[in-house]
């Protein structure tokens, strides 16, 4: 019966259309291992094997964070120019939950995107070498009054230092804004699969913290347009890439041995242990 349909749904939709099709069904139907980590926020993991999603195992972790005066908050943590691991950030700001956050100088520490913690500026960005801002300068991620939200680039050279939220970090690229996909370049970056982090928010107000696996038998990663997909199919209308690769880091307080919920692939081991040393990460805590 089963093969019936997938030959019937072949002869009336298109190759493309009927793999998202399948994709989504596939993520909307998993049973996700949910648990309860503080009021009105949950994390869930989903192994997808068997090549059920982008034709490609993949292993996804989020924390989602409903909107409610009794959920904790969201807050920047930061170093200017040493390089610690998203456990270390969380642990030493007593957070509930973090995920890595924007990009950074691996050899020298320090954001390369701008970044603004209690109205005073971190990080300026740093122009790549032919002085145009870069794909992850041209959205951000801001916090005003312990709640999140996403802003796009204005288009203007002096845009992040003019916005006037307390908390801002720089990043992207911007994947859904306002319930519309972003274009994105067919750069390799955006087409090839890696280890992804993302925040998306939903039309309640829910907050995603997003990790997708990569690198590994176990989960090969995403693009930025199989991640797009990800992000809007959990019902996000709003969602931007953060640091990926090695970076890619969800941590929950009191998970496993060392908080790790996913697999980091600094080590090149399928385990919880790989993680790299980044400048600044997302955390959540409750609310002061």
């Amino acid at each position: 019966m089963k093969l019936t349909l997938r030959l019937l749904l072949l002869t009336v939709l298109p190759i493309g259309v009927y793999a998202q099709q399948t994709d989504s069904i596939a993520l909307v139907k998993a049973k996700w291992s949910r648990s309860s980590i503080a009021k009105k926020t949950k994390l869930y993991t989903y192994q997808f094997n068997d090549s059920t999603l982008f034709n490609a195992n993949q292993y996804i972790s989020f924390v989602a964070v409903k909107n409610h005066k009794k959920a904790p908050g969201f807050y920047i943590g930061y170093e200017k120019k040493e390089l610690i691991k998203t456990s270390t950030f969380a642990e030493k700001n007593n957070a509930i939950a973090a995920i890595n956050g924007t990009f950074f100088d691996i050899r020298n520490g320090g954001s390369v995107d701008f970044i603004k913690v209690n109205d005073t500026v971190i990080n300026q960005n740093r122009k790549e070498k032919n002085n145009i801002r870069a794909l992850h300068h041209r959205a951000a991620v801001v916090i005003n009054e312990h709640l999140l939200s996403i802003k796009k680039w204005d288009g203007t050279d002096t845009w992040e230092n003019n916005l006037s939220d307390k908390n801002i970090m720089l990043s992207g690229p911007l994947l859904i804004l306002n319930n519309e996909k972003e274009k994105l370049d067919s750069v390799p970056f955006n087409r090839l699969r890696h280890p992804r982090t993302a925040i998306g928010i939903k039309a309640d107000g829910t907050v995603l913290l997003l990790t997708v696996d990569g690198r590994q038998q176990n989960s090969a990663g995403m693009s930025l347009f199989e991640l797009t997909k990800v992000m809007k199919w959990l019902g996000c209308t709003s969602a931007i890439n953060l640091d990926g690769g090695g970076s890619t880091t969800l941590w929950v307080k009191g998970y496993g041995d060392n908080g790790v919920v996913n697999y980091p692939s600094d080590n090149k081991k399928w385990d919880h242990e790989g993680q790299r040393k980044v400048a600044n990460v997302i955390y959540i805590k409750g609310k002061q």
